[in-house]
């Protein structure tokens, strides 16, 4: 975001604390990307409708608390969409789902291997069956990281961790991405 759309956001932000009808605007914004962002974690779209309709409720409640800390209001967004999917998760006591878009997965290949022209649908579809087992905590930041793209610092103020741990979270579910996937191909071979 530019240094005016952070301004103008922000603008926004006030006027809501007063005027809840103003918070339309954020809510027109940001929807669909919470809805996504919960879809991918549920796999199911009247869950992620939930968990993203409480997302912006508890925003609009907790508003008038809000302070512009230097990261954007989306961060502050995703950080009680997180909050809400593990509340769900927890209630529910399941195993939390991470499907995202066959597209995205070839970015993530892509940053994990860069060069290697030779993923096929197989792998490919070894890889969707991998990640889904990874550790919560590293599905965390690759899903955030590669799929909603939030840097780092966004990364660590969402899920309360420091940038560095944001940073050596995504290194190692890359690194074992790529050790998972050579010791495969080579056995394949």
């Amino acid at each position: 975001m530019s240094e005016e759309d952070i301004r103008r956001e922000n603008e926004i932000i006030e006027r809501s604390k007063t005027d809840p009808r103003a918070f339309g605007e954020l809510y027109e914004a940001y929807f669909d990307r919470i809805y996504n962002f919960a879809l991918r974690q549920t796999g199911d779209e009247d869950t992620a409708g939930d968990l993203a309709s409480q997302t912006f409720v508890n925003a609009l409640h907790h508003l008038p608390r809000y302070q512009f800390r230097g990261y954007p209001f989306s961060a502050w967004l995703y950080k009680i969409a997180t909050n809400e999917i593990n509340k769900y998760y927890r209630k529910k006591k399941g195993k939390k789902v991470f499907s995202i878009e066959e597209g995205r997965v070839r970015e993530l290949v892509e940053q994990a291997d860069p060069g290697h022209g030779g993923w096929d649908e197989e792998i490919l579809q070894r890889l969707l069956t991998y990640l889904k087992d990874l550790p919560t905590e590293m599905l965390q930041v690759l899903e955030l990281r590669f799929f909603e793209d939030k840097d780092f610092r966004e990364i660590a103020f969402i899920l309360d961790i420091t940038e560095s741990g944001a940073k050596m979270r995504t290194y190692r579910a890359l690194d074992q991405l790529r050790k998972h996937f050579k010791l495969k191909m080579k056995y394949n071979e």
